[in-house]
């Protein structure tokens, strides 16, 4: 996208491990580390190695360490989770598979509301990336299928492995699934300036919302969840965000909302995204959130 916008710009791609990328033998819940996914790429990004870095949206925390930001969030691929089934299980459904069927995710959000919606399937840690699991999943018979994010798997080109789509009344998506984010060094104007152009404002507010619900709330999941699923909170709170195409705020003077740095994208609308999301997790919180959370937390670290 970026070569497409400044042609004239020489771009080189660096590809780069992380910890979460080789730690495969324990469940990520249990690893304890909150940048898995980012603290490699942010460190080449501190020592001027690189000079923008993309992430899954998913894999950032809402708060990032001092000196960096998001510059940009590009326009949301579809944010639902996915079912693969093993290719005996071809043509079927989460709820057409026998009894003590076993699907694996890495996911404590996935498993906790799945295992409400389908009590009679069990659920087990899968790790690795997206090869890796495809490939546990077909040449094995440990798993009858595994969940993962229908974005990943489109842009792989793998959408024909897709054999369910679950809704968010089975499954509530991640905070900010389906969207990929470009961090910067915060102080980079140049930079920042040049990837603002990639920025999806409706992605952008959405993710604000979500992200600063992930905050308040402290938990990675749209709803409320105990580990084995038996209790749970949902609400639905919504507001109508209006923004011009010029921005009539002036300047924002590059403040983050959650992390994010959306220089085209108006302040107030940014303001309202941000209030939705803190204003949702406090009214959970009010409805017995925090003891669910609490709990939770407890039992995942007696696991």
């Amino acid at each position: 996208m970026l070569r497409e916008l400044y042609p004239d710009l020489r771009f080189e791609i660096v590809a780069m491990s992380t910890t979460g990328d080789k730690i495969l033998d324990t469940a990520l819940s249990k690893i304890g580390e909150k940048s898995l996914f980012t603290k490699e790429l942010e460190n080449a990004l501190e020592r001027n190695e690189v000079d923008l870095v993309v992430h899954s949206l998913k894999d950032l925390p809402t708060s990032l360490p001092p000196g960096f930001t998001i510059g940009a969030v590009c326009k949301r691929e579809n944010p639902l989770d996915a079912v693969v089934f093993h290719p005996k299980n071809c043509g079927k459904t989460l709820s057409l598979l026998p009894e003590k069927s076993v699907i694996g995710t890495s996911s404590l959000r996935r498993a906790a509301q799945l295992k409400k919606k389908f009590p009679q399937l069990e659920f087990r840690d899968i790790r690795g990336n997206l090869n890796t699991r495809l490939k546990k999943l077909d040449e094995k018979e440990d798993f009858s299928a595994i969940i993962l994010a229908a974005a990943g798997l489109k842009r792989m080109g793998w959408e024909n492995r897709i054999g369910q789509l679950l809704s968010p009344e089975d499954c509530l998506y991640a905070v900010g699934q389906g969207a990929l984010a470009v961090e910067v060094r915060a102080k980079d104007q140049e930079i920042l300036n040049m990837v603002s152009a990639l920025h999806d404002a409706d992605t952008v507010l959405c993710c604000i919302a979500e992200r600063a619900f992930m905050k308040r709330l402290l938990y990675l999941t749209g709803a409320v969840y105990s580990l084995d699923g038996s209790d749970s909170l949902k609400e639905t709170m919504q507001t109508s965000v209006n923004y011009p195409q010029q921005n009539e705020d002036g300047p924002n003077d590059d403040v983050q909302h959650v992390g994010i740095t959306a220089k085209n994208v108006p302040g107030q609308a940014q303001e309202a995204a941000e209030s939705l999301g803190v204003e949702l997790a406090s009214l959970l919180l009010s409805k017995g959130a925090k003891h669910i959370l609490s709990v939770a937390r407890q039992l995942n670290d007696a696991r």
